[in-house]
């Protein structure tokens, strides 16, 4: 118990707490508020303010029953059916994945994105002739979506990888071979731009090697097919070669009992609210399901297809959007259906309550780091005032207090001005998590800071305004809209609301706008050096002035300009002219090859034959952010 806290609970002052020790053999000099006493020195305190001392034990929390709701055990293999194969689509961006889907589904999915770039991950089922059924996963092949394609593998049977015959092995196609691999999916392959003059699908299948992934002409066992997405060549043997590899898995589900499944994508809707896209793994699903993922819970409002047709049921490996979430469930979450609502709420109170007592063990942990601080602050204060009397302590601790002045108003705006406030909105949660992965990479908040004030999924709001206000931030918005009303809001208190499309963009306007809150940088631009050839003085009035005679060698010396001394590659001198002679004419400019006269405005500066005098302007150069993100 410290001082303070004694104190308190005997509803005295401090010096009470002091007083009573006086006389002892404790060094109350020594002593803070925050000092801990032991217990023979608690009771001595208490017994001499003529109080007794009564010992409470704390009261422990009841451990409380898990109630999560989890995964049924495996199913009967006899009740097993066969299901249709789940396949994602991966590889670099732009290497025609997009084109490829849409090829496949006959829709015009390509048309819709911006710059080519599949913005967010989608699943749809697509029917063959032959009457198979594939429901493929279109991931985004950007660099910031690599959780997106992580979770893309991780729900998928098969992964189709795609390359470019014209470009080969790219970043993103070795990190789509690796989650591949961590998530133990076999590959098809699919090198496209086949039609392309200057493909080349042997160097693909040759560079490939080098990541484990062996072609059957190599004697491996992933499969290769050479496609063109563009003019649909050879599509169907692709998706033969797919048909023909899930027959080698096996894949079963079984169709009965509860729903479980995983959340592929969400976002809100402006009249449906918050959507999901979901792949079922095991049950069916149909209208009026109870439904739990994350911390969220849903009763099956509506259910619809991948061309927003209205479906009454979802059985294994089928995508399907859901209507009727309370909240808007994280991509990656694992879908659970459950017996009722009463025991959805169950389950959502029970994590909501394990994320809290994780949260409070992280923060108890951040307590004790803290007081361990403080306390080896309190020792070297101790070190530091040694001997001296609590009274002389406390004066000297005033004086410094005293000392430490209030920020100028100019630099309170150079402080503002180091810190970017950003607000960051999506369409959809993979979206939001990509931007905020990014962020994570900043690493130049010595140069400006990079505060996340708010993220979220939906458009702009008139809450977004306000919070953006507040601290002076920025809006970004990615694929989402903001209104006449809420432009025309933010415009009146002086809010950016930046719209982007293409996340490459977002990342650069925002590198530009942390650019633009660092302070400018001075760059010297030589207009002209001399060498010097010979040195006297002249008398001027009482005293004599050090004149070095020059020849101009580049450029041309202006007399307005600043102007520096160098020896033996070292600057002994920076500044101004006092005079700039040619024979005995004062003159403004002298150019290349023509001798002068001058003086410098230090005279104790000395001249020596074959310094260098160099003419120079400085210029103020817009700074630029340090931070790579990475592409």
């Amino acid at each position: 118990m410290t001082v303070e806290e004694l104190a308190s609970a005997m509803e005295k002052d401090i010096d009470c707490v002091y007083e009573a020790l006086m006389n002892t053999t404790i060094n109350i000099d020594s002593l803070e508020a925050d000092s801990h006493l032991d217990e023979v020195w608690i009771k001595e305190v208490i017994k001499k303010a003529g109080m007794k001392l009564k010992w409470s034990k704390l009261k422990q929390d009841k451990v409380r029953e898990n109630k999560d709701a989890v995964r049924r055990p495996q199913a009967d293999p006899a009740l097993l059916t066969p299901r249709s194969p789940v396949v994602t689509i991966m590889g670099h961006v732009d290497h025609g994945k997009t084109t490829l889907l849409d090829k496949l589904r006959k829709t015009q999915v390509a048309a819709m994105e911006a710059g080519g770039i599949t913005q967010h991950i989608g699943a749809f089922l697509v029917s063959l002739p032959s009457g198979e059924k594939i429901t493929f996963l279109d991931t985004p092949g950007h660099a910031a979506f690599s959780a997106m394609r992580a979770r893309g593998a991780q729900v998928t049977d098969i992964v189709i990888l795609v390359v470019a015959a014209d470009d080969g092995v790219m970043k993103q196609t070795v990190e789509s071979i690796q989650h591949a691999k961590d998530a133990q999916v076999p590959i098809v392959l699919a090198i496209n731009k086949c039609d392309k003059a200057e493909a080349d699908p042997e160097k693909v299948k040759k560079e490939l090697l080098a990541y484990d992934v062996v072609c059957e002409d190599y004697g491996g066992d992933v499969q290769a097919v050479h496609v063109s997405a563009l003019t649909g060549d050879n599509l169907m043997a692709l998706a033969e070669a797919t048909i023909t590899l899930a027959e080698m898995l096996e894949l079963k589900a079984d169709p009965t009992g509860l729903v479980e499944g995983t959340v592929i994508e969400s976002f809100t809707d402006k009249g449906r609210g918050p959507v999901t896209t979901a792949i079922i793994q095991r049950g069916t699903l149909r209208k009026g399901s109870i439904l739990v993922a994350g911390k969220s819970w849903a009763k099956v409002r509506l259910m619809f297809d991948e061309n927003g047709k209205t479906i009454n049921e979802a059985c294994p490996s089928m995508p399907v959007g859901i209507i009727g979430w309370r909240d808007l469930p994280s991509a990656g979450d694992e879908i659970l259906e459950v017996e009722s609502e009463p025991r959805a709420r169950e389950v959502v109170d029970w994590r909501k309550y394990e994320q809290e007592q994780e949260k409070n063990k992280e923060d108890l942990k951040m307590i004790e780091e803290k007081r361990k601080e403080h306390q080896e602050a309190h020792r070297k204060a101790r070190e530091k005032y040694g001997t001296l009397h609590w009274k002389e302590i406390s004066f000297i601790k005033y004086q410094e207090k005293k000392k430490q002045k209030l920020l100028k108003p100019k630099e309170k705006a150079e402080r503002d001005s180091n810190v970017l406030p950003i607000i960051i909105k999506g369409d959809v949660d993979g979206s939001v998590e990509a931007i905020l992965n990014i962020m994570d990479t900043y690493d130049a908040s010595h140069e400006c800071e990079l505060e996340l004030v708010h993220f979220g999924v939906g458009d702009i709001s008139e809450n977004d305004v306000n919070l953006a206000e507040t601290f002076h931030g920025v809006i970004y918005g990615f694929n989402v809209n903001a209104g006449n009303v809420i432009q025309q809001s933010a415009a009146k208190k002086g809010v950016k609301i930046k719209l982007h499309k293409i996340i490459y963009r977002l990342i650069e306007d925002l590198q530009g706008e942390l650019s633009s809150r660092l302070p400018c940088t001075v760059e010297e631009h030589v207009v002209g050096e001399a060498s010097i050839l010979a040195t006297f003085s002249v008398t001027e009035g009482k005293k004599k002035v050090p004149v070095a005679g020059c020849r101009v060698q580049k450029g041309q010396l202006e007399k307005p300009k600043k102007f520096k001394l160098i020896r033996n590659g070292h600057v002994i001198w920076k500044g101004s002219l006092t005079s700039l002679k040619h024979h005995k004419d004062d003159i403004s400019i002298i150019k290349t090859g023509m001798d002068c006269g001058l003086s410098l405005d230090d005279e104790k500066i000395e001249f020596i034959v074959g310094d260098e005098i160099v003419c120079y302007e400085e210029k103020e150069v817009l700074a630029k952010t340090s931070w790579d993100p990475g592409f």
